[in-house]
């Protein structure tokens, strides 16, 4: 085996090449042969390593040396100086918000060190498109004990007393779920692989997938073995296509080994998996929306029972799991059901993955363990609000978890344990690990509209209440950020989530009303201003905004004028500015790049005053 003397682990997620990281890979490929170092140092180009927003990035190893936001202009000095004299290169390290030095070390950096990684065990570490790297860390080692040493029964006790929970949404234990399929006798049995993910900001499974797809292929083969299923379906959106060429090389990999197809380690079991390509559709998270699916029928739910675990795809006992849980699988069965509880609650047990998005200082794809508190998420891991160090910056107003299905937590509950039953009792939902912060910026009622526009779109149109209701609200909530509501509106609202809520069919129609609910029962106050005083003090909404200069506050840098694409904005360098209201469309641009605090926001009735030369008020 060739030794190195540096592994250059070099980000391959659809993240990093959108950053062009595949140019780097390049660069560096390039720069190596031409100082002659390809017998010591190794480049391997891996799956998303999380750190989202800071690519492309790479780790130096056996260092540990992390450097982000490379160019390819980058490489020539970077292998010079820290591969040639031993030199890492500060200027290409991370540096922390608001402060200047840089933190060598990936181990130190907080978005990392106060993660635990059980799901993106192997993230950053191997090359995905190399089944030998993945056995390398004890790949398949929990397919063999499953297969060698235990029956199903055993597989399936094991699973249950983890506590492992479906990662999809629902929560529901998945060792039941399996336990349910395995005493259905049939000749013919599914195991399912949720790779969707229609949540928006959501990319936890997609990043898996790209990253560590035979993590999920070894979950599926063990599940299979657990509820005597021989064939499998791995359901991925097409908009997903690396993750689909690395899962379909996985597969062939696995075959090759032995590991799928007849006669698996020499058992006598049976098991072949296939990828499903999904058009993209929202509805396709609730399994049997998705089993219609892959059965070439439109997807949509059909009522419950019976349950896909009795009777499934193609009339089938069919058991679904996500990408996270089946991820969880091979190391429960290798290290056992107490080791997983070691982490997380009674309830909640193990860790979750969030994508971490938003006005956040760190985005990115985060593991934790279960009960950790929200603040601890956003403020340590995630860094806090961007911004917010800053003179005058932004302030922390709520978290969206649980995507269109979740609901808003404001600052009063980031102390909630992230827990199932905990989140639940906020008004939001863990879902598949949506995890949305929004600051001062955000207008709620603005960001329920958007949400429940998603779902309103989304709604297969098969049950009623969420076909008609979801739209009822979704124009009244148009109407309210338009300046067209009554004050009626947020009882009548309300009245409405809760009568879709105990009549829709699936999943979607049931959850559709949650960013509503919350954010009438967290924010209220802006839904009111917007009613009763047609004030949007976000900004958000242009038709119940004023933009207007304090001309006490502007320093006449100009900033506001070249902002603006309309000509609103008039005024002499370094003399205060003014708006011109008939010009102004409200976009907001001159407030944005204002670093000084000098453009309020008013009520859209004071657009009308200023027109009628009526003296303005700074609000």
């Amino acid at each position: 085996m060739q030794q190195y003397r540096a592994h250059l682990m070099l980000c391959g997620g659809t993240g990093c090449i959108a950053s062009e990281s595949l140019k780097v890979k390049e660069a560096l490929s390039a720069e190596i042969k031409k100082r002659g170092l390809e017998n010591e140092v190794n480049v391997v180009f891996t799956g998303c390593n999380g750190f989202c927003a800071e690519g492309p990035i790479m780790t130096v190893y056996p260092e540990g040396i992390f450097y982000e936001r490379l160019t390819e202009k980058d490489i020539p000095f970077l292998v010079e100086e820290h591969l040639l004299k031993g030199r890492p290169v500060e200027r290409l390290m991370y540096k922390e918000p608001e402060k200047r030095h840089a933190v060598p070390a990936m181990k130190d950096i907080p978005f990392f060190n106060l993660q635990v990684l059980r799901v993106l065990r192997n993230k950053g570490l191997i090359d995905p498109e190399k089944i030998e790297e993945y056995i390398a860390r004890d790949g398949y080692m929990g397919a063999a004990k499953a297969f060698t040493e235990m029956t199903p029964a055993e597989i399936v006790t094991v699973v249950k007393d983890s506590g492992l929970r479906g990662r999809g949404g629902a929560g529901f234990p998945t060792g039941l779920k399996w336990e349910l399929a395995g005493r259905v006798s049939s000749d013919t049995k599914y195991m399912l692989c949720n790779g969707d993910e229609g949540d928006p900001g959501a990319f936890m499974d997609r990043s898996v997938m790209e990253a560590d797809p035979h993590s999920v292929i070894e979950g599926m083969i063990i599940g299979a073995r657990a509820i005597g299923a021989n064939k499998g379906v791995i359901y991925v959106r097409a908009e997903y296509p690396l993750a689909v060429q690395r899962l379909n090389l996985a597969i062939e990999q696995a075959h090759e080994a032995g590991l799928l197809g007849e006669d698996i380690l020499g058992t006598g079991f049976n098991f072949d998996l296939s990828i499903y390509l999904g058009a993209g559709a929202f509805v396709c998270g609730e399994e049997t929306a998705l089993m219609r699916s892959i059965e070439g029928k439109r997807g949509m739910p059909i009522p419950r029972p019976p349950f896909p675990a009795q009777k499934g795809l193609w009339g089938k006992p069919s058991v679904l799991n996500n990408v996270e849980t089946l991820a969880q699988i091979a190391p429960i069965i290798l290290h056992g059901s107490d080791w997983y509880r070691s982490l997380g609650t009674e309830k909640s047990s193990g860790t979750k993955v969030f994508a971490l998005t938003g006005a956040i200082s760190n985005v990115g794809l985060v593991e934790v363990p279960m009960g950790i508190p929200l603040r601890t998420i956003i403020n340590d891991i995630g860094g806090g609000v961007k911004g917010a160090r800053k003179k005058g910056g932004r302030t922390f107003k709520a978290v969206q978890m649980g995507g269109p299905s979740g609901g808003c937590i404001p600052e009063s509950l980031l102390d909630t344990p992230v827990t199932y039953e905990d989140i639940v009792q906020t008004g939001a939902i863990i879902g598949s690990g949506g995890m949305v912060v929004m600051d001062d910026s955000n207008c709620m009622v603005s960001m329920a509209r958007f949400f429940l526009e998603f779902t309103a779109d989304e709604s297969c149109g098969k049950c009623p209440p969420c076909r008609i209701g979801t739209k009822v609200m979704l124009d009244m909530l148009n109407d309210i950020t338009e300046g067209n509501g009554k004050e009626s509106d947020i009882e009548t609202l309300q009245d409405l989530c809760g009568d879709i809520i105990s009549t829709s069919l699936c999943g979607l129609g049931q959850t559709a009303p949650n960013p509503v609910l919350t954010t009438i029962k967290y924010f209220r106050e802006e839904y009111e201003s917007h009613i009763k005083d047609k004030w949007c003090k976000a900004g958000v909404c242009r038709s119940l905004c004023t933009f207007i200069v304090d001309e006490k506050v502007c320093t006449g840098c100009g900033a506001c004028q070249r902002a603006c694409t309309q000509g609103a904005v008039t005024g002499e360098k370094k003399k205060p500015h003014e708006i011109n209201q008939e010009l102004c469309i409200q976009c907001r641009a001159c407030y944005d790049a204002c670093k000084f605090g000098s453009i309020n926001i008013g009520p859209a009735a004071m657009r009308e005053g200023l027109l009628k030369d009526t003296p303005a008020v700074s609000v």
